[in-house]
């Protein structure tokens, strides 16, 4: 099930409601990992209300079921009003996206710096709390703490590439480039992260790590990122 597969039947559950569909993420950055990534939608139809959600659960159900995210729902007046409280999503989609359907939606769009940094060091910290709690319940078994370091690691390759465009704006869009850059800007050891990716692509044998050292050094790169975050915000405050 692809993204084409979505276009035509959201289409045909709101012919005449659909105005954008974009795909936005690892697919549209050129760093997608078939069996392993998923794709990202966004979709913007002139009304969504009750009528229209339901004729859109009969495309989003199988589409969820199928391993994807649920798509990004907007009217075109939520999205104009969202792009603060959507400020990382919309700034990656500013960067990298393809629109599958209708007209770009998002070349208009202003997203306010101040935001972006706000919702980075919020998503950082956030998401840092959630992997040591899982890391608890995990510690000692290394089939568990490899499976929670690969399902996060996309997550904090997309949030490593939002904190180097506080350094470089201009930082690519493949996740693994920006994060060697990151590395050359924030004094913190990228190849915990580039193991993860090693495993997570099937190039390497999780067998052929300590797990635990693992973990460990991958903790260690999000604090420091995070860090270098808080310096940043409080630099612009």
């Amino acid at each position: 099930m692809d993204p084409q597969w979505f276009v035509t039947h959201a289409c045909r559950a709101l012919p005449e409601q659909i105005r954008a569909i974009v795909l936005y993420g690892s697919a549209a950055a050129g760093d997608f990992v078939p069996g392993k990534s998923h794709y990202d939608l966004l979709v913007v139809a002139e009304e969504l209300g009750i009528a229209e959600l339901r004729n859109l659960a009969a495309v989003v159900r199988p589409w969820r079921e199928a391993g994807h995210p649920l798509p990004l729902l907007f009217t075109p007046a939520q999205l104009a009003a969202s792009a603060d409280a959507f400020a990382l999503e919309f700034e990656d989609m500013l960067h990298a996206r393809k629109v599958l359907y209708g007209q770009d939606p998002i070349a208009g769009l202003t997203i306010d710096p101040a935001h972006v940094r706000l919702h980075l060091e919020r998503e950082l910290k956030g998401k840092a709390l959630g992997l040591r709690d899982r890391y608890v319940m995990a510690a000692g078994d290394r089939a568990r703490l490899i499976g929670l370091l690969a399902e996060s690691l996309s997550t904090f390759l997309v949030l490593f590439r939002a904190a180097l465009r506080l350094f470089r704006p201009q930082a690519p869009v493949q996740k693994l480039a920006a994060l060697r850059l990151l590395a050359q800007d924030v004094p913190f050891d990228p190849q915990p992260f580039l193991i993860v990716a090693e495993i997570r692509a099937g190039q390497r044998s999780p067998r052929q790590v300590d797990a635990e050292s693992l973990c460990a050094g991958y903790l260690a790169a999000i604090d420091a990122v995070t860090h270098a975050v808080d310096q940043k915000l409080h630099a612009h405050a």
